[in-house]
């Protein structure tokens, strides 16, 4: 699995532009996959703030992660119009049965594969080498596009985690 998404971004967004995204806590198939991609395009396509529209993106990356973002630079993103984001992903977690809120289950990129660890499970999965700090993490809180393009996949030791877990011993 390459991890290459830059590419996959809006160019024409401010790098200020804010980002969402979402978790599943399993894979989706491909036939869903294509199923949320409709419904993440119809949202974008109609998401407005205050009855202007939002100049947004959004898509599926790896399977797993549902992205949105929108370019505040016209119209800024009201407290109405994130609610009717959060609304979609509802749909989305009813619809596929799948946890998308999740924060304490974390991705990381092992063995070529998408692994989610539970938080709960983070020092266990250190301190027996299935993640180090090097391992690539899923910075799922970044805030703005030029936070995603340079920080979203961030090796461990780069992470909020490395503070936290200073004091594990690496094996």
């Amino acid at each position: 699995m390459k991890l290459e998404y830059n590419h996959l971004l809006p160019s024409d967004f401010s790098a200020d532009s804010r980002v969402w995204i979402y978790q599943s806590n399993r894979l989706f198939t491909m036939a869903q996959a294509l199923q949320i991609e409709e419904m993440i395009n119809a949202f974008v396509s109609s998401w407005n703030t205050h009855g202007t529209p939002v100049k947004g993106f959004g898509t599926l990356f790896f399977g797993r992660f549902v992205v949105l973002i929108a370019d505040e630079t016209q119209a800024g993103v009201s407290g109405c119009s994130t609610d009717s984001s959060v609304r979609v992903i509802k749909e989305i977690e009813k619809l596929f049965q799948v946890s998308m809120f999740d924060r304490n289950l974390l991705a990381f990129f092992v063995k070529d594969n998408i692994q989610l660890i539970p938080l709960s499970q983070f020092n266990y999965a250190f301190e027996h080498g299935i993640i180090g700090k090097d391992t690539v993490y899923f910075n799922n809180i970044v805030p703005t596009l030029g936070e995603m393009k340079s920080n979203w996949l961030i090796p461990v030791g780069s992470s909020w985690l490395n503070k936290r877990f200073h004091s594990l011993k690496s094996v």
